[in-house]
């Protein structure tokens, strides 16, 4: 017996597209019989005046079929004007593998609606108000009540105070307002990258105060020795080193308190193409003696910041000194200092030189006060501007250029 190859056929005879196809049609069939009845009575009229014989009949007869058939035509008519409704389409059907993801995202997530309490969406945001976690379900809910952005908290937690970032965003599903936040606890990473920076911190404060201290003291334990052998010229010559040194380690520690006491902020409307050109101004006589230059460009020029005008320019002052010390010895040293919005109108500020960059495995470590790979180095620059525009309520990043060079970008 030969097997069956072809597709299976309904015992209605209609395949699964045809029967949708039926159904998307169903609700004109009623009045297509309605015009189609028209019509056969129409020609059922128009018989009967063929096989009347009396005159009045028949006239009678074919006006009842012209009736008919201008009925049937009308309905007709209708009919293929009529825009034909498509059944709503099914929901979609649920996708375990998405669910799946979601219950065992490492982000805590939250469902926010007004007058609602927050919703947990999956495992880790039950585990943060469960037994044994938070300290007070109903005080960590309420931080989730904020305005759409990111932001720094503090979790009250059995185990003691917690930070977290917080991100609050605002969606629209199915013309309902929500908030969607999420919370990542970052109270471990946070306690060991502050280790790390007192470690890099204590080691290079150890290494400039000993530098200082060592010579201090071997000088002060052969001054008494040089006086009791009457050697006065080197008894002065030790005594001008020790106060050389002292006064390093002085101006060290003046340094020092610089960058650990940074000077309050005066906040006002500033515009910043005034700015950028004074400080091309200040140091571009010092580039055009290496033989570069200075560009700067802003864009649109109207562009203002909210700011403390000496302390930026201060800022920028810094980074172009670092940059020509970068750049000393190469042909053609170029900087660049460009000002711009980005995504989400945030202000956008580029310092970038053509010189040979931050060597590969420091990037983490420029920033740490008095930390330099340059002889005579203070190593204070980059700290004073993470410093100051900390204060000024923005961030600092170092950032790598396709052609080279260094970059660092201000945000505000």
């Amino acid at each position: 017996m030969a097997s069956e190859t072809g597709p299976k056929v309904p015992p209605d005879g209609l395949t699964d597209t045809g029967r949708r196809a039926g159904a998307t049609q169903g609700a004109g069939h009623d009045k297509s019989r309605a015009a189609l009845a028209a019509l056969v009575l129409a020609a059922s009229s128009a018989g009967v005046v063929a096989t009347l014989d009396s005159p009045r009949g028949a006239v009678a007869c074919a006006l009842a079929g012209l009736v008919a058939a201008a009925l049937g035509w009308a309905a007709l008519g209708r009919l293929a004007h009529r825009p034909v409704s498509l059944p709503p389409e099914p929901p979609p059907a649920p996708r375990p593998d998405l669910d799946a993801a979601l219950e065992h995202a490492p982000l805590a997530l939250w469902r926010l609606m007004p007058g609602a309490q927050p919703l947990a969406l999956n495992a880790a945001a039950r585990r943060l108000i469960a037994p044994g976690r938070a300290a007070e379900a109903a005080s960590l809910l309420a931080l989730l009540d904020a305005s759409p952005g990111r932001r720094v908290v503090t979790l009250p937690t059995e185990h003691g105070q917690e930070r977290a970032v917080l991100a609050v965003s605002a969606l629209t599903v199915r013309g309902q307002a929500w908030r969607l936040a999420a919370l990542a606890p970052i109270e471990s990473e946070l306690e060991t990258e502050a280790l790390v920076a007192w470690r890099q911190l204590v080691q290079v404060l150890t290494h400039e105060i000993m530098n200082s201290l060592t010579p201090i003291a071997s000088l002060a334990a052969s001054a008494p020795a040089l006086l009791e052998a009457g050697e006065l010229e080197e008894l002065q010559a030790a005594l001008a080193a020790l106060a050389r040194r002292a006064a390093h380690l002085q101006g060290f520690v003046e340094r020092y308190r610089s960058v650990s006491h940074p000077p309050a902020p005066t906040l006002a409307d500033t515009p910043l193409l005034p700015l950028l050109q004074a400080v091309q101004r200040l140091v571009a006589p010092a580039w055009d003696a290496a033989g570069g230059r200075v560009d700067i460009a802003v864009e649109p020029a109207s562009l203002a910041l909210r700011t403390d005008a000496a302390q930026l320019e201060q800022v920028l002052i810094n980074l172009t000194q670092n940059a020509l010390q970068a750049c000393t010895g190469r042909p053609a040293p170029a900087l660049r200092i460009e000002a711009r919005l980005s995504r989400g109108a945030r202000l956008r500020l580029e310092v970038a030189d053509n010189g040979p960059g931050v060597a590969p495995g420091l990037e983490g470590h420029i920033f740490t006060p008095f930390f330099t790979t340059r002889e005579g180095g203070s190593g204070v620059g980059l700290a004073v501007v993470r410093q100051l525009v900390h204060g000024l309520g923005g961030t600092v990043r170092h950032a790598r250029r396709p052609g080279g060079g260094a970059c660092f970008v201000l945000t505000f």
